[in-house]
Protein backbone atom coordinates (compact mmCIF):
# COMPACT_ATOMS: atom_id res chain seq x y z
CA UNK A 1 0.00 0.00 0.00
CA UNK A 2 2.67 2.69 0.95
CA UNK A 3 4.35 1.53 -2.27
CA UNK A 4 1.43 2.05 -3.96
CA UNK A 5 1.18 5.93 -2.59
CA UNK A 6 4.20 6.22 -2.88
CA UNK A 7 4.18 6.00 -6.72
CA UNK A 8 0.97 7.59 -6.95
CA UNK A 9 3.19 10.98 -4.92
CA UNK A 10 5.68 10.34 -7.30
CA UNK A 11 3.50 10.90 -10.43
CA UNK A 12 1.85 13.53 -9.43
CA UNK A 13 4.92 15.11 -8.99
CA UNK A 14 6.25 14.45 -12.62
CA UNK A 15 3.15 15.47 -13.51
CA UNK A 16 3.10 19.02 -11.96
CA UNK A 17 6.84 19.49 -13.05
CA UNK A 18 5.77 18.79 -16.53
CA UNK A 19 3.05 21.05 -16.60
CA UNK A 20 5.37 24.14 -15.19
CA UNK A 21 7.58 22.72 -17.67
CA UNK A 22 5.24 23.54 -20.13
CA UNK A 23 4.29 26.98 -18.89
CA UNK A 24 7.09 28.42 -18.63
CA UNK A 25 8.12 27.95 -22.41
CA UNK A 26 9.97 24.78 -22.74
CA UNK A 27 9.31 23.67 -25.76
CA UNK A 28 9.70 26.72 -27.63
CA UNK A 29 13.45 27.04 -25.66
CA UNK A 30 13.94 23.01 -26.58
CA UNK A 31 13.45 24.04 -30.46
CA UNK A 32 15.96 26.85 -29.84
CA UNK A 33 18.68 24.43 -29.01
CA UNK A 34 21.27 27.24 -27.73
CA UNK A 35 20.28 27.11 -24.02
CA UNK A 36 20.98 23.81 -21.65
CA UNK A 37 17.76 23.36 -19.87
CA UNK A 38 18.47 22.10 -16.23
CA UNK A 39 16.31 20.11 -13.75
CA UNK A 40 14.99 20.76 -10.87
CA UNK A 41 16.80 18.03 -9.06
CA UNK A 42 20.35 19.37 -10.42
CA UNK A 43 20.17 22.73 -9.03
CA UNK A 44 18.24 22.00 -5.64
CA UNK A 45 21.89 21.08 -4.09
CA UNK A 46 22.79 24.91 -5.08
CA UNK A 47 19.85 26.68 -3.75
CA UNK A 48 21.00 26.20 0.19
CA UNK A 49 21.49 29.51 2.54
CA UNK A 50 24.84 28.70 2.93
CA UNK A 51 25.30 29.04 -1.07
CA UNK A 52 23.52 32.66 -1.25
CA UNK A 53 25.89 35.11 -2.51
CA UNK A 54 23.60 38.17 -3.37
CA UNK A 55 20.10 39.45 -3.13
CA UNK A 56 18.25 42.44 -4.74
CA UNK A 57 14.89 43.45 -6.04
CA UNK A 58 14.63 40.57 -8.68
CA UNK A 59 15.69 37.85 -6.46
CA UNK A 60 18.46 35.92 -5.12
CA UNK A 61 21.91 34.78 -6.19
CA UNK A 62 23.24 31.63 -5.29
CA UNK A 63 26.94 30.17 -6.17
CA UNK A 64 27.72 26.81 -6.87
CA UNK A 65 29.21 23.95 -9.73
CA UNK A 66 27.55 22.48 -12.73
CA UNK A 67 28.98 20.66 -15.09
CA UNK A 68 32.08 21.44 -13.58
CA UNK A 69 32.06 24.96 -13.73
CA UNK A 70 31.17 27.77 -11.37
CA UNK A 71 27.84 28.96 -12.17
CA UNK A 72 25.28 31.77 -10.32
CA UNK A 73 21.86 30.65 -10.30
CA UNK A 74 19.29 33.58 -9.91
CA UNK A 75 16.17 32.80 -8.43
CA UNK A 76 13.63 35.14 -8.79
CA UNK A 77 10.84 36.72 -6.28
CA UNK A 78 7.48 34.95 -7.16
CA UNK A 79 5.23 37.30 -9.30
CA UNK A 80 7.95 39.43 -10.86
CA UNK A 81 8.80 37.25 -14.16
CA UNK A 82 7.03 37.28 -16.66
CA UNK A 83 4.57 34.67 -18.46
CA UNK A 84 5.68 31.72 -20.58
CA UNK A 85 6.13 32.60 -23.92
CA UNK A 86 6.93 36.32 -23.28
CA UNK A 87 10.03 34.68 -21.20
CA UNK A 88 11.20 31.91 -23.33
CA UNK A 89 11.64 34.52 -25.77
CA UNK A 90 13.38 36.81 -23.92
CA UNK A 91 15.40 33.92 -22.83
CA UNK A 92 16.46 33.51 -26.18
CA UNK A 93 17.24 36.98 -27.09
CA UNK A 94 19.78 37.09 -23.95
CA UNK A 95 21.15 33.11 -24.53
CA UNK A 96 22.23 34.56 -28.58
CA UNK A 97 24.74 37.52 -26.49
CA UNK A 98 27.98 36.07 -26.61
CA UNK A 99 30.98 39.03 -25.82
CA UNK A 100 33.67 39.02 -24.00
CA UNK A 101 32.68 41.50 -21.77
CA UNK A 102 28.89 40.35 -21.30
CA UNK A 103 28.00 38.02 -18.67
CA UNK A 104 26.91 34.88 -20.64
CA UNK A 105 23.58 33.10 -19.83
CA UNK A 106 24.36 29.53 -19.82
CA UNK A 107 21.15 28.09 -19.39
CA UNK A 108 17.89 27.95 -17.08
CA UNK A 109 15.06 25.41 -15.03
CA UNK A 110 11.58 25.54 -15.73
CA UNK A 111 10.54 22.82 -13.63
CA UNK A 112 9.93 25.62 -11.34
CA UNK A 113 6.85 28.05 -10.29
CA UNK A 114 9.29 30.89 -11.78
CA UNK A 115 12.17 29.75 -13.66
CA UNK A 116 15.43 30.16 -12.77
CA UNK A 117 18.32 31.28 -14.80
CA UNK A 118 22.32 29.90 -14.69
CA UNK A 119 24.57 32.77 -15.46
CA UNK A 120 28.57 32.18 -15.41
CA UNK A 121 29.97 32.86 -12.21
CA UNK A 122 32.35 35.99 -12.04
CA UNK A 123 34.84 35.95 -9.65
CA UNK A 124 35.54 39.17 -8.41
CA UNK A 125 32.29 40.68 -7.89
CA UNK A 126 30.61 43.92 -8.94
CA UNK A 127 32.50 47.35 -9.26
CA UNK A 128 30.56 48.24 -6.51
CA UNK A 129 32.14 46.14 -4.18
CA UNK A 130 35.31 46.79 -5.10
CA UNK A 131 35.04 50.78 -5.28
CA UNK A 132 32.97 51.46 -2.84
CA UNK A 133 33.36 48.74 0.01
CA UNK A 134 35.44 50.17 2.92
CA UNK A 135 36.90 47.32 4.43
CA UNK A 136 38.19 45.60 1.57
CA UNK A 137 39.02 48.67 -0.87
CA UNK A 138 41.38 47.61 -3.93
CA UNK A 139 43.69 49.69 -5.24
CA UNK A 140 42.78 50.64 -9.17
CA UNK A 141 45.45 52.70 -10.78
CA UNK A 142 44.03 55.00 -13.62
CA UNK A 143 44.45 52.20 -16.47
CA UNK A 144 42.71 49.90 -14.37
CA UNK A 145 39.72 51.99 -14.32
CA UNK A 146 39.90 53.27 -17.97
CA UNK A 147 40.12 49.65 -18.95
CA UNK A 148 36.81 48.48 -16.97
CA UNK A 149 35.41 51.59 -18.08
CA UNK A 150 36.04 50.80 -21.66
CA UNK A 151 34.95 47.22 -21.29
CA UNK A 152 31.74 48.13 -19.88
CA UNK A 153 30.94 50.81 -22.95
CA UNK A 154 31.79 47.67 -25.28
CA UNK A 155 29.64 45.48 -23.72
CA UNK A 156 26.98 48.12 -23.93
CA UNK A 157 27.44 49.01 -27.13
CA UNK A 158 27.14 45.67 -28.46
CA UNK A 159 24.03 44.98 -26.97
CA UNK A 160 22.36 48.54 -28.48
CA UNK A 161 23.90 48.27 -31.93
CA UNK A 162 25.61 44.54 -32.44
CA UNK A 163 22.62 41.75 -31.70
CA UNK A 164 19.63 40.90 -34.07
CA UNK A 165 17.39 42.59 -31.51
CA UNK A 166 18.85 45.39 -30.08
CA UNK A 167 18.96 44.83 -25.94
CA UNK A 168 18.12 48.10 -23.35
CA UNK A 169 20.13 47.52 -20.13
CA UNK A 170 17.36 49.57 -18.21
CA UNK A 171 19.46 49.52 -14.79
CA UNK A 172 23.60 50.39 -15.66
CA UNK A 173 25.10 50.88 -12.56
CA UNK A 174 28.53 49.60 -10.60
CA UNK A 175 26.57 46.72 -8.89
CA UNK A 176 26.08 45.65 -12.65
CA UNK A 177 29.50 45.46 -14.27
CA UNK A 178 31.04 42.31 -12.64
CA UNK A 179 34.89 41.62 -12.34
CA UNK A 180 36.69 38.44 -13.21
CA UNK A 181 39.89 37.14 -12.43
CA UNK A 182 42.18 39.22 -14.42
CA UNK A 183 39.81 42.43 -13.67
CA UNK A 184 37.96 42.37 -17.00
CA UNK A 185 34.17 44.01 -16.81
CA UNK A 186 31.63 41.87 -17.80
CA UNK A 187 27.88 43.45 -17.58
CA UNK A 188 24.91 41.57 -15.60
CA UNK A 189 21.78 41.96 -15.30
CA UNK A 190 20.46 43.15 -18.87
CA UNK A 191 17.53 42.71 -19.99
CA UNK A 192 16.04 41.75 -16.75
CA UNK A 193 13.80 44.63 -17.00
CA UNK A 194 11.72 43.17 -19.95
CA UNK A 195 11.66 40.11 -17.70
CA UNK A 196 10.00 42.15 -15.41
CA UNK A 197 6.16 41.81 -15.22
CA UNK A 198 5.54 45.55 -15.68
CA UNK A 199 1.71 46.48 -14.15
CA UNK A 200 -0.12 48.51 -16.78
CA UNK A 201 -1.36 51.50 -13.84
CA UNK A 202 1.86 51.17 -12.24
CA UNK A 203 3.94 53.53 -14.79
CA UNK A 204 5.47 55.39 -12.28
CA UNK A 205 7.41 51.31 -10.27
CA UNK A 206 10.08 52.94 -12.92
CA UNK A 207 12.51 49.73 -13.22
CA UNK A 208 16.25 50.51 -12.48
CA UNK A 209 17.92 52.64 -9.66
CA UNK A 210 16.81 56.09 -9.39
CA UNK A 211 20.40 57.05 -8.15
CA UNK A 212 21.72 56.36 -12.01
CA UNK A 213 18.50 56.99 -13.49
CA UNK A 214 17.65 59.52 -16.96
CA UNK A 215 15.47 62.11 -15.79
CA UNK A 216 14.08 62.07 -18.80
CA UNK A 217 12.95 58.09 -18.34
CA UNK A 218 11.60 59.01 -15.03
CA UNK A 219 9.46 62.09 -16.41
CA UNK A 220 7.97 60.41 -19.37
CA UNK A 221 8.77 56.21 -18.90
CA UNK A 222 10.39 55.53 -22.12
CA UNK A 223 13.73 53.83 -21.69
CA UNK A 224 15.52 54.25 -24.83
CA UNK A 225 19.54 53.53 -25.60
CA UNK A 226 20.27 56.80 -24.19
CA UNK A 227 18.96 56.12 -20.43
CA UNK A 228 21.90 53.51 -20.68
CA UNK A 229 24.24 56.40 -22.05
CA UNK A 230 22.63 58.85 -19.11
CA UNK A 231 23.53 56.32 -16.44
CA UNK A 232 26.70 55.21 -18.04
CA UNK A 233 27.53 58.37 -17.61
CA UNK A 234 27.27 58.31 -13.73
CA UNK A 235 29.35 55.34 -13.66
CA UNK A 236 32.14 57.38 -15.02
CA UNK A 237 31.90 59.77 -12.51
CA UNK A 238 31.85 57.06 -9.59
CA UNK A 239 35.07 55.65 -11.56
CA UNK A 240 36.74 58.78 -11.27
CA UNK A 241 35.59 59.83 -7.94
CA UNK A 242 35.06 56.53 -5.70
CA UNK A 243 32.26 58.58 -4.42
CA UNK A 244 28.85 56.91 -4.51
CA UNK A 245 26.39 58.44 -6.98
CA UNK A 246 23.65 59.41 -4.59
CA UNK A 247 20.93 61.41 -6.15
CA UNK A 248 20.03 64.70 -3.91
CA UNK A 249 19.18 68.27 -5.18
CA UNK A 250 22.52 69.56 -3.13
CA UNK A 251 25.24 67.27 -2.92
CA UNK A 252 24.93 64.46 -5.11
CA UNK A 253 28.01 63.33 -7.06
CA UNK A 254 26.39 64.19 -10.63
CA UNK A 255 25.70 67.99 -9.59
CA UNK A 256 29.03 68.32 -7.84
CA UNK A 257 30.58 67.65 -11.53
CA UNK A 258 27.74 69.76 -13.21
CA UNK A 259 28.62 72.37 -10.99
CA UNK A 260 32.00 72.46 -11.82
CA UNK A 261 31.91 71.99 -15.33
CA UNK A 262 29.71 74.98 -15.33
CA UNK A 263 31.89 77.13 -13.48
CA UNK A 264 34.75 75.92 -15.48
CA UNK A 265 36.52 75.53 -12.33
CA UNK A 266 37.51 71.48 -13.41
CA UNK A 267 36.34 68.82 -11.79
CA UNK A 268 39.73 68.25 -9.71
CA UNK A 269 38.67 68.55 -6.19
CA UNK A 270 35.91 65.89 -6.74
CA UNK A 271 39.16 63.51 -8.07
CA UNK A 272 39.93 60.32 -6.13
CA UNK A 273 42.73 61.48 -4.45
CA UNK A 274 44.70 58.08 -5.31
CA UNK A 275 44.39 58.85 -8.95
CA UNK A 276 44.62 62.76 -9.01
CA UNK A 277 48.50 63.13 -10.23
CA UNK A 278 49.37 66.03 -12.27
CA UNK A 279 50.34 63.50 -15.03
CA UNK A 280 46.49 61.71 -15.09
CA UNK A 281 44.51 64.81 -14.78
CA UNK A 282 44.60 65.65 -18.55
CA UNK A 283 42.42 62.14 -19.20
CA UNK A 284 40.55 62.75 -15.92
CA UNK A 285 39.17 65.92 -17.43
CA UNK A 286 38.23 64.14 -20.61
CA UNK A 287 36.45 61.32 -18.59
CA UNK A 288 34.58 64.13 -16.87
CA UNK A 289 34.09 65.85 -19.74
CA UNK A 290 32.41 62.67 -21.71
CA UNK A 291 30.47 61.98 -18.09
CA UNK A 292 29.00 65.59 -18.96
CA UNK A 293 28.21 64.61 -22.48
CA UNK A 294 26.45 61.39 -21.50
CA UNK A 295 24.73 63.13 -18.61
CA UNK A 296 23.09 65.74 -21.23
CA UNK A 297 19.58 66.76 -20.74
CA UNK A 298 19.08 66.91 -24.53
CA UNK A 299 19.21 63.22 -26.23
CA UNK A 300 20.66 64.26 -29.08
CA UNK A 301 23.34 65.78 -27.29
CA UNK A 302 23.81 62.33 -25.36
CA UNK A 303 26.16 60.23 -27.36
CA UNK A 304 25.56 56.84 -28.54
CA UNK A 305 26.99 53.87 -26.56
CA UNK A 306 29.47 53.27 -29.52
CA UNK A 307 30.89 56.34 -29.60
CA UNK A 308 31.35 56.22 -25.90
CA UNK A 309 33.17 53.27 -26.41
CA UNK A 310 35.57 54.34 -29.31
CA UNK A 311 36.59 57.29 -27.38
CA UNK A 312 37.37 55.48 -24.10
CA UNK A 313 39.40 52.94 -26.22
CA UNK A 314 41.40 56.02 -27.75
CA UNK A 315 41.97 57.51 -24.14
CA UNK A 316 43.14 54.40 -22.98
CA UNK A 317 45.76 53.72 -25.64
CA UNK A 318 47.09 56.81 -25.67
CA UNK A 319 47.43 57.42 -21.77
CA UNK A 320 48.86 53.40 -21.53
CA UNK A 321 51.96 54.86 -24.59
CA UNK A 322 52.44 58.00 -22.59
CA UNK A 323 52.80 56.04 -19.41
CA UNK A 324 54.81 53.63 -21.14
CA UNK A 325 57.03 56.68 -22.36
CA UNK A 326 57.56 58.28 -18.84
Amino acid sequence: MAVLSFLIILRKEKRKLGELYKKNGGPTLEKANIIKLYKKGELKPIIKNNNLIGKGGFGEVYKGVLDNKLVAVKKPISGSVLENEQFANEVMVQSQVIHKNIVRLIGCCLEVDIPMLVYEFISQGSLQEILHNNNNKVALDLDARLSIATQSADGLAYMHSKTNVKILHGDVKPANILLDDNFVAKISDFGISRLIVRDKNHTETVIGDVNYMDPLYLQKGLLTEKSDVYSFGVVILELISRRQAIRSDTNGLVNSFLEAHEKQTGATELFDKEIATIENLEVLDSLAGMAMECLSLDLDQRPTMAEVAERLLILSRSHKSEVGCH
